[in-house]
């Protein structure tokens, strides 16, 4: 479990893919503290468990549904990674509940840079935005952020200063995908309420 607060982001340093499966090495110098084989670790929000430890070096293992569903299989040597090492029950959560299972991959359409401000507006399949809402929570690429504007298969998120020095966004540009997971809690919400409503219609 994390709490979609990225801590640090971490440049890869080795790639290797073989039939059905990635190895994906990064350095995480800085959080690799009490770090052990089998830990999770959340990378561009996806929920990976450590695989091998060399130094401040961790390498992860991605099978076919991973590589298939986020951007991690397009990351090249030297690309950087949104990082955040999973919480302990006595952590704050400053962000919401995120699980690092990925809902999909969405689509930035458009970015505006108004004085001091940092805006992306980010298209996904419209069946998604059932659980979309202003004011809501979504993850992208493990960054918990509130949603703001949304349409029929588009969404706005406003990134403050801090998001961007911690995190990959900045150098994100039009046409870049990101890993984005729905909130858990309001695809549950959701869910109850349909049933219920489904039932009363008898």
């Amino acid at each position: 479990m994390f709490s979609g607060i990225v801590q640090q982001t971490s440049r890869v340093t080795n790639v290797e893919h073989v039939p059905g499966l990635a190895r994906i090495t990064l350095d995480l110098a800085g959080l690799t503290s009490n770090l052990k084989q089998g830990a999770s670790v959340s990378v561009g929000g996806v929920c990976l468990t450590v695989a091998a430890i060399k130094d401040s070096h961790i390498t992860f293992e991605m099978i076919g549904e991973t590589l298939d569903k986020t951007t991690l299989g397009s990351l090249k040597i030297d690309d950087h990674a949104n990082i955040e090492r999973s919480i302990r029950a006595e952590d704050e959560i400053g962000g919401h509940r995120v699980s690092g299972h990925i809902t999909g991959t969405a689509e930035i359409i458009k970015v505006d840079t108004p004085s001091n401000n940092h805006i992306l507006t980010i298209r996904c399949p419209a069946e998604w935005m059932d659980f979309v809402f202003p004011k809501g929570f979504i993850a992208l690429d493990g960054c918990s952020l509130t949603v703001v504007d949304v349409g029929d298969d588009w969404f706005t998120v406003h990134l403050i200063p801090e998001t961007l020095r911690l995190t990959t966004f900045g150098q994100k540009t039009v046409g870049d995908r990101v890993n984005l997971e729905l909130d858990p809690m309001t695809q549950t919400i959701v869910a109850t309420v349909r049933r219920y409503l489904d039932k009363r219609s008898f």
